[in-house]
């Protein structure tokens, strides 16, 4: 077990190395970079009348000078060439520093923990709601696969699927939140949160949370409840189960008993990918449409801002913890599962 790990932890250098080289060289061939933004901004906002001599002038369509254009470029640390920024950016990544925003001005860290609440709310109630519902559902539809109640949930499970998150978003907003009013368009509480009673502030934030994690979990059943259902009936039709009815045991003690461990092991060595993930694979069109302020939108605003400190930063961060918790996820197989060997 313990060469496996460092054998995976020796693994995750390449892996990282290579998506942040692959991120990197493709940034330098993308226009609109920071300096040209900088300068585009300056040139738009040169345009502002100056009142002398009788007349007016205009300052400003001459552009900017060499020297103004070199200052902006060591500002960015465009003045190295790439391969010394790579290598730079490198160090700072294996000390943990990820720079600071080109337009924020704010360091990386600092960013990511003001978005972090908003993503982790949302992710939170997405996981524990979408597992929550899904494997009860699964273990029904198992139970009573063939029936009514399998189809028509089967139905319902697919259609969901079906619609994009975004879509039944705006729909909800629409219905909900405009022509219904009994839900709020946007944002996570109200305006005077912080002078409402510890009661109030639970209602204001669950009244204003429904409809984003109702967009965002719907979709998100099909998958899971179809896992449980074919798992357990996958169980089901093994012969250690016949041999537990034959020696008696009735329904529900060969379901809880002998079943349910066996069935749940796919969806359980999944829980630490899906539970990480919920929290930092962001919902982008879902924190736009409810004007949610998260990582989602922190990370789309700085692609099209080309503010590349938080987007390798991000990237950074994002990777090594889907490739930590990717471990996690195997070492779970030996945790559920002891007959599970990675020799």
């Amino acid at each position: 077990m313990a060469a496996y790990i460092a054998k995976r932890l020796l693994l995750m250098l390449p892996t990282l190395l290579g998506v942040l080289l692959l991120t990197f060289v493709v940034l330098q061939f993308v226009p609109g970079g920071p300096v040209e933004q900088y300068i585009a901004e300056a040139r738009a906002g040169a345009g502002t009348a100056v009142e002398g001599g009788g007349a007016f002038s205009y300052r400003g369509a001459q552009g900017v000078d060499e020297k103004r254009l070199a200052e902006i470029r060591k500002l960015y640390g465009f003045d190295k060439p790439a391969p010394e920024r790579f290598v730079n950016m490198l160090a700072r990544f294996a000390r943990f520093d990820l720079g600071t925003s080109f337009f924020q001005n704010k360091d990386v860290w600092q960013l990511i923990r003001e978005k972090l609440p908003v993503s982790i709310t949302l992710g939170m109630w997405t996981f524990f709601i979408s597992y929550g519902v899904s494997i009860p559902l699964g273990i029904a539809k198992a139970v009573r696969a063939g029936s009514r109640f399998d189809l028509v949930t089967t139905i319902l499970l697919l259609a969901a699927y079906a619609v994009p998150g975004f879509v039944l978003g705006v729909a909800l907003l629409v219905i909900f939140g405009g022509q219904l009013q009994w839900f709020p368009l946007r944002g996570l509480t109200s305006d005077g949160w912080a002078d409402l009673s510890l009661w109030g502030r639970i209602t204001d934030y669950l009244w204003h949370i429904t409809l984003p994690v109702a967009a965002m979990v719907l979709g998100s059943f099909a998958v899971t409840t179809m896992l449980t259902k074919n798992s357990f009936l996958e169980e089901i039709r093994k012969q250690y189960v016949l041999t537990a009815r034959a020696k008696g045991l009735s329904e529900r003690q060969t379901l809880w008993r002998h079943v349910f461990r066996n069935a749940l092991i796919p969806i359980v060595t999944g829980f630490p990918a899906a539970f990480i993930g919920a929290f930092f694979t962001g919902a982008l069109l879902i924190e736009t449409l409810f004007s949610l302020d998260g990582l989602g939108l922190l990370s789309y605003e700085s692609v099209i801002r080309r503010d590349y400190p938080v987007v390798l930063g991000t990237l950074y961060l994002f990777t090594l913890i889907g490739l930590a918790t990717r471990l996690v996820s195997d070492l779970c197989y030996v945790w559920v599962d002891p007959r599970v060997k990675f020799d």
